[in-house]
């Protein structure tokens, strides 16, 4: 009887971690991330379970007064190590869409916004900054 029990258990175990996201799964995606443009950083940390990310360096001073702007929002994690349902801001046409991000690799994130539906959708690819990085301040 204690076999059983000791194989359910882990029967358990292991069904518990494999739906909750690990701490392994969200570092993937948080850290400071360069935009696609190279013109801009973004710092993704964990908000609660979900993932939010603001501006946190840009290379042209002109536009200091989005740093600090809140552009990434309410993610959550899903399966195969996405992380969908929340939003992203885009300053420039100042929108918010909805967000599915994608690590590839360590220094790599896929950030696909869409609107509505993921047919119309534009995917980018922002790159780990480097660590030296100056932030401006918010």
């Amino acid at each position: 009887m204690s076999k059983t029990i000791s194989q359910m258990l882990k029967s358990v175990l292991f069904a518990a971690a494999a739906v909750a996201p690990s701490a392994a799964f969200a570092s993937s995606a948080t850290g400071v991330w360069m935009d696609h443009t190279g013109r801009g950083a973004v710092e993704i940390t964990s908000c609660g379970a979900n993932l939010c990310g603001r501006i946190i360096w840009l290379k042209d001073d002109g536009n200091k007064q989005a740093c600090g702007t809140k552009v990434i929002g309410n993610v959550k994690p899903v399966a195969g190590g996405k992380w969908d349902g929340g939003w992203i801001y885009d300053p420039e046409d100042k929108s918010k869409y909805s967000v599915e991000i994608t690590p590839l690799g360590a220094d790599k994130l896929k950030v696909m916004g869409y609107a509505g539906s993921k047919m119309l959708s534009e995917t980018m690819i922002w790159k780990r900054a480097p660590g030296d990085l100056k932030r401006c301040a918010a």
